[in-house]
């Protein structure tokens, strides 16, 4: 048992040092100008990472995901410890690497999520939590829902979330979603500047939108797909003329 929970913190941790890697990276070499490639740097690595392991940890790579798995009770309390540890450390590692590997004309301290000076940290923590919930909605629809229709695609449209909440909101947050995104690159380059921002913000709606969509959806009976016949389409329609 103990082997299985390492092997599964093992695939979390390579998950989150690609995200600081890749994405912390694209915002090093676009000086943060190219927020497309940024949005995409991060959404793809996600996709990726997501579709190569997430049938081995089921693919969170983010603290706030691990949170929102736990109080729906779809993980024991010991595995999320080990999963918050394997995050935390590969989002350190990851931006260690950076630090080590890149030019060192390279400006990383870009990596670290700040604020925007056009709002406080009350409107902070407002958008962190509005796109971790969507991110973390998206993950409970398409990987944890045994009835989605598009769990095939669940990598693919986790990514895309990430990809469309950094064109949303990049320049105002960084986007992070994650903990972990900001705790990294924070730690290396020993900026905290609204830290705890980045904490409470996607906890909040990682919470939000697991217990939201736990009770609506995956607790009572499921749905009918709107327009099959187990909807009523069946039924005469109102203005629908008889046939003779």
């Amino acid at each position: 048992m103990e082997y299985d929970v390492l092997r599964r913190g093992v695939a979390e941790l390579i998950g989150a040092f690609a995200l600081i890697f890749v994405g912390v990276g694209s915002i090093v070499f676009t000086q943060g100008q190219d927020l497309l490639a940024v949005g995409f740097a991060h959404g793809l690595t996600i996709a990726i990472m997501a579709s190569a392991v997430g049938h081995i940890s089921g693919g969170h790579f983010n603290p706030a995901v691990t949170l929102g798995f736990l109080v729906t009770r779809r993980i024991v309390p010991a595995v999320a410890v080990v999963y918050w540890l394997a995050q935390l450390s590969g989002a350190v590692l990851g931006a260690l690497a950076l630090r080590a590997l890149f030019p060192s004309v390279a400006n990383l301290d870009a990596g670290v999520p700040v604020l925007s000076p056009t709002i406080d940290a009350a409107a902070g923590i407002g958008i962190e939590a509005l796109l971790s919930f969507f991110l973390v909605w998206v993950i409970f629809a398409t990987a944890v829902d045994e009835g989605g229709a598009f769990k095939s695609i669940a990598g693919l449209a986790i990514g895309l979330t990430i990809t469309i909440d950094v064109l949303a909101a990049g320049p105002l947050t960084g986007a992070a979603m994650n903990p972990a995104r900001a705790f990294g690159p924070e730690l290396v380059q020993g900026i905290w500047d609204d830290w705890w921002v980045y904490w409470i913000g996607p906890g909040i709606g990682a919470v939000v939108a697991a217990l939201a969509y736990d009770w609506l959806y995956l607790r009572g009976d499921r749905l009918p797909v709107v327009g099959s016949p187990a909807s009523g389409v069946d039924e005469p329609r109102p203005g629908d003329a008889a046939v003779s």
